[in-house]
């Protein structure tokens, strides 16, 4: 994948815009005025959804991006053209409909769920007069792509008139259109170069039920709409099934998903993956197995999220060399994580300590860490900084043996490795939400503690530390030899 850095293919969306607007909170308590939970909004973020969130892929891909698309007279179409201009996307090809509503999808979000979601949108047909508008612009500038996407979320854009039109012109021109679908009429999407559906929605195109462990069920209906849409290639996207294609033969990559936290917006970055590795001239082979892994990046984080090809490339190293060693970061590495970790709204945890000999003390201040919030990061201090603090005799293991066992912590998310005598320095490029010390710290000042956002103090076990141990095993070495 390392030979899609740099690149920068064109590449047209057309489809509808969506906002998605969330609501970060915590509840800890019920309404006294009904059965629900109150929830305390902490943060609150409005984000690019439906196809503005193909094109978001698609940006931090290194495509050059235009949309194509409608929206209406009304507050939340200034601020869908507000946050098109936040990722240098030009607005001159929207079409301003008046009386029509764009859509926007609110989500509170409490503890890492979604306690409720609700709409505000337009859902019928755009008017004759936006569709012509549409094509006008289309036949004007559909040579100047390597691809065009359509992303469909029902929301009455890609009418079966315009879609079709659309396709037809796109193939006069030879040019790919790929198209993420929805609802059951699948004729309006007839003669692109290839669909999205997942399981479900391909199980409900082809009136065949897929089974993810029976393949001849998924050639059937694959097979089907490949046949009666006349595509040049058929895709299923399975799940934890991974993703399955069809031309001549049928062929299925497994999922690249390590773990899911979140869904949304798979869908978007499989269309725009696609797009990008196609414009770029990978055959299909290459393309789906290149969306295989940026989806696999994505369902691991919270709410509408992208991938950027770097992201891919270590993902793709880290599943080639599975290995605990992909949690330990450098200083570099690390910042630039925290940066990403925040703009999701995740809250960083941070600790440090040498950890030599890890015991059920260790385990138990862990645990007790994480529970402050998402992520938990550890610095480690190095070989030669914890023989600054404890002697020439230690550490007993050695900053890489030390370094894998902390990964190896379910409760563990990354460790950094740091040379000073003090975590000041790591501590200031992380920013940590919360910084956590052990119960000797109480009621002493900390280093790092003006940084962070909170200071958190964790009782140890009584009679668990290191120090006890390598005294228990000098004393049954001195015994042993009287």
């Amino acid at each position: 994948m390392k030979d899609l850095l740099g690149k920068s293919p064109k590449i047209l969306v057309i489809g509808d815009l969506i906002i998605d607007h969330y609501l970060w909170g915590s509840s800890d308590r019920v309404s006294p005025e009904a059965p629900i939970p109150i929830i305390n909004i902490i943060k609150e973020r409005s984000l690019l959804g439906g196809a503005g969130n193909v094109l978001n892929n698609l940006v931090n891909f290194g495509a050059r991006v235009d949309i194509i698309s409608v929206i209406g007279d009304c507050k939340n179409s200034s601020l869908l053209e507000s946050l098109l201009f936040d990722i240098n996307i030009d607005t001159k090809y929207l079409i301003t409909e008046p009386g029509r509503l764009s859509s926007h999808k609110t989500r509170v979000i409490a503890a890492n769920q979604q306690v409720i979601r609700f709409d505000q949108e337009s859902l019928k047909n755009i008017s004759l007069s936006s569709q012509d508008k549409i094509l006008t612009s289309f036949k004007e500038i559909v040579n100047s792509f390597d691809c065009i996407l359509l992303s469909d979320y029902g929301k009455g854009l890609l009418t079966n008139t315009l879609t079709q039109d659309l396709i037809k012109i796109a193939n006069k021109n030879s040019i790919k259109v790929l198209v993420d679908p929805k609802g059951l009429n699948y004729e309006k999407y007839k003669g692109a170069f290839l669909l999205t559906p997942n399981k479900k929605e391909a199980s409900e195109a082809s009136k065949i039920e897929i089974e993810v462990e029976d393949k001849s069920t998924i050639l059937k209906a694959i097979s089907k709409i490949h046949s009666i849409y006349e595509l040049d290639v058929s895709l299923i996207t399975l799940s934890e099934g991974g993703v399955a294609i069809y031309d001549d033969e049928l062929r299925i990559y497994p999922t690249k998903a390590q773990e899911v936290f979140d869904v949304t917006g798979a869908g978007d970055t499989i269309l725009a993956s696609l797009g990008f590795a196609l414009s770029c001239n990978l055959n299909i082979d290459e393309a789906v197995q290149f969306a295989n892994l940026a989806a696999g990046i994505v369902v691991g984080k919270v709410g509408n999220s992208t991938a950027t090809l770097n992201e891919i490339i270590d993902y793709e190293s880290n599943l080639k060399n599975q290995s605990s060693d992909k949690c330990l970061k450098t200083l570099k590495e690390i910042k630039k994580i925290v940066a990403e970790l925040k703009t999701e709204g995740k809250k960083i945890i941070f600790t440090n300590g040498c950890f030599d000999l890890i015991h059920t003390g260790h385990i138990s201040y862990l645990e007790s860490s994480k529970r402050f919030g998402d992520i938990l990061i550890i610095g480690l201090n190095s070989d030669r900084s914890v023989k600054s603090l404890k002697g020439t005799n230690r550490p007993i293991n050695s900053q890489i043996d030390r370094a894998k066992i902390l990964t190896a912590l379910k409760v563990v998310d990354y460790v950094v490795i740091f040379d000073e005598d003090t975590p000041l320095n790591l501590i200031t490029a992380i920013y940590p939400d919360i910084l956590v010390k052990g119960g000797d710290y109480e009621g002493k000042e900390v280093i790092g503690q003006e940084i962070a956002g909170e200071l958190k103090i964790v009782e140890f076990i009584n009679n668990k530390s290191t120090s006890k141990i390598i005294n228990k095993i000098n004393r049954n070495a001195i015994d042993n030899k009287t």
